[in-house]
């Protein structure tokens, strides 16, 4: 198998696009990273996108924005694994080049979310959850981690008024990059008195969707000629699933999919959780920064909120988080997110992170879930 480099990113801004459609958030981000990978031309295009089919009426999505961007001729498919959407097309796109199937790879993702009012939006998220024994019930997401969060605040003790440094931390960093959704700052009071939406989770405790595409253009490592550039290489990518419907689990306060797609990660990688320098988690409620903290070694169960209150999740910690807003500021396009993730550990590895780089960063970790767990995809990337 061939070892897999990064060679270009792009983003487009998290928000409310209401003057661009589809195809173009998409070629946005997607012509982003190839100028900046220095390619006009690539073998394939693997799209992670979750709702397009409900919310734009438009699937077939791999041959719209190939055909968007003069790529006509490349093969492009597109990756549905919920949330995860956006890493699982990594995934297929870095088994594509490292099986010497294909020569240069564009992974990304795209959603848009402002199509629809937000019931249809909030029930297109539900077709995530086991249609049959949670959405036909009423259960939503945020019932579903409200859920979640009730039970471990129960068994483990912890106050919600602990879990606000995630949501803190998240905004203090989403500040500095142009391209996230809610740049304030919020307090312990703010957070304290945000609106309830499913007790425990208040409205400071989940992110907010919008419109956005992120890409990555992947090709095999070998083939690079020194330049001076740093080298960003995937050093490990592996998912994992769990049961779809939380009910089914046997432990609903322990992520099995994040742990077993993590230790497969590590395991590729040669690494162990303390050789982590930047960790972007997958943030769209508070309990989920605690369970992936957790999952992935980084604290003992029950333990993931002391790294917050311990000041141990900033850039400047001991594993640092959501260093560019993570989905609780800088925004969650779902079918997106995965992608724009790698994109940040990328900047943070080039050294291009601005205000919120982490000192010596050479090793980091994206990891993304699909559904409340169900799908989970965890990559880390290294200074190669």
């Amino acid at each position: 198998m061939r070892e897999v480099a990064i060679i270009g990113i792009g983003q487009t801004p998290v928000e409310e696009q209401w003057d661009k459609s589809l195809r173009e958030i998409a070629g946005d981000a997607l012509m982003a990273a190839m100028n900046d990978a220095g390619r006009d031309r690539a073998d394939g295009i693997f799209v992670g996108n979750m709702m397009s089919g409900i919310l734009s009426h438009q699937e077939n999505l791999g041959t719209l924005i190939a055909d968007w961007v003069g790529l006509r001729g490349a093969e492009a498919f597109k990756i549905e694994a919920a949330c995860g959407s956006g890493a699982g097309a990594v995934h297929m796109g870095v088994m594509a080049v490292a099986s010497g199937y294909m020569d240069c790879v564009i992974a990304m993702g795209v959603e848009k979310m402002s199509e629809k009012p937000m019931p249809e939006t909030t029930a297109a998220l539900a077709t995530a959850a086991d249609a049959d024994y949670e959405a036909d019930e009423g259960v939503s997401f945020v019932g579903l981690n409200a859920l979640i969060m009730q039970r471990y605040l129960y068994e483990y003790g912890w106050k919600h008024a602990d879990f606000a440094p995630f949501s803190i931390n998240a905004h203090a960093n989403a500040i500095h990059n142009p391209n996230a959704r809610l740049r304030e700052p919020i307090t312990q009071a703010e957070y304290a008195k945000a609106r309830m939406i499913c007790d425990p989770i208040n409205l400071l405790d989940a992110s907010p969707t919008g419109d956005g595409a992120a890409a990555l253009v992947l090709v095999p490592l070998e083939t690079l000629q020194p330049t001076g550039m740093k080298r960003i290489k995937i050093a490990g990518s592996a998912a994992a699933t769990d049961s779809i419907a939380v009910h089914n689990r046997h432990e609903p306060l322990w992520l099995a999919a994040a742990f077993a797609s993590a230790q497969k990660a590590y395991a590729q990688a040669g690494i162990k959780p303390a050789d982590i320098d930047v960790f972007e988690l997958h943030d769209a409620f508070s309990i989920m920064s605690a369970l992936s903290l957790e999952a992935c070694g980084f604290a003992e169960r029950g333990q993931g909120p002391r790294l917050g209150l311990d000041g141990e999740i900033i850039p400047t910690g001991r594993i640092p988080i959501a260093t560019r807003g993570g989905l609780k500021a800088r925004g969650h396009p779902v079918g997106a997110t995965g992608v724009y993730q790698i994109v940040e550990v990328v900047q943070q590895l080039r050294g291009e992170a601005g205000q919120t780089q982490v000192d010596g960063a050479t090793t980091g970790m994206a990891q993304n879930i699909g559904g409340s767990g169900s799908n989970i995809i965890t990559h880390i990337l290294r200074l190669g």
